[in-house]
């Protein structure tokens, strides 16, 4: 398949940055764009459905998916827990006439715009400031002590590669970074 005019656009960033939020916002917005579903070794959270926010699968599956090349890319996003992006969902959604849209961690969207210089768009979605992430994080009351920390050094290590990024969207106001992410995008898809 040629994908000459097929494109992928990856939001990335640390959880509570509000790149979740950003793809919701575009997916709303643009009818262009489709999400890419992720393939993940975790257990689902209460109310998250198979092939909606991920296709929850064994760790025996995962692994199999690996040793058949499926993926485009994966990783180990936390000890004992892998993500990855399976080759054939981005193909669905080109197969569509759309183009991709991941919510995927740093290392995964980097190794993606690897793959496909010239037909990504990587955008970081950063926090103001580890302090202002830390307290997003402590607000959303989903973390133990142990998480909260395991995710603010995970977060200084991710805002580490922005430089390898087109675009750093630094969201200190909700309403200004999905402006700036809509704008971005829908630049990068008209070209």
């Amino acid at each position: 398949m040629s994908t000459g005019k097929n494109k992928l656009i990856l939001f990335c960033g640390p959880s509570g940055s509000g790149k979740s939020t950003a793809v919701k916002h575009l997916l709303s917005t643009i009818s262009e764009l489709a999400f890419s579903v992720s393939a993940t070794t975790r257990e689902p959270r209460e109310g998250e459905k198979n092939g909606i926010e991920y296709y929850f699968i064994t760790e025996e599956d995962f692994q199999s998916k690996i040793e058949e090349d499926k993926f485009i890319e994966w990783e180990e996003v936390y000890s004992g827990t892998r993500y990855g992006t399976l080759k054939e969902e981005v193909y669905r959604i080109w197969d569509e006439g759309k183009h991709v849209v991941f919510d995927i961690d740093v290392l995964g969207g980097l190794r993606i715009k690897k793959l496909f210089p010239e037909n990504s768009l990587a955008i970081l979605m950063s926090p103001p400031s580890i302090e202002v992430l830390r307290q997003r994080l402590i607000d959303r009351k989903t973390e133990t002590a142990e998480t909260l920390e395991r995710r603010v050094t995970k977060a200084e290590f991710e805002l580490g590669h922005a430089a390898l990024f087109d675009k750093v969207i630094v969201n200190d106001s909700l309403a200004n970074a999905l402006l700036e992410a809509e704008q971005t995008v829908r630049e990068f898809i008209s070209k």
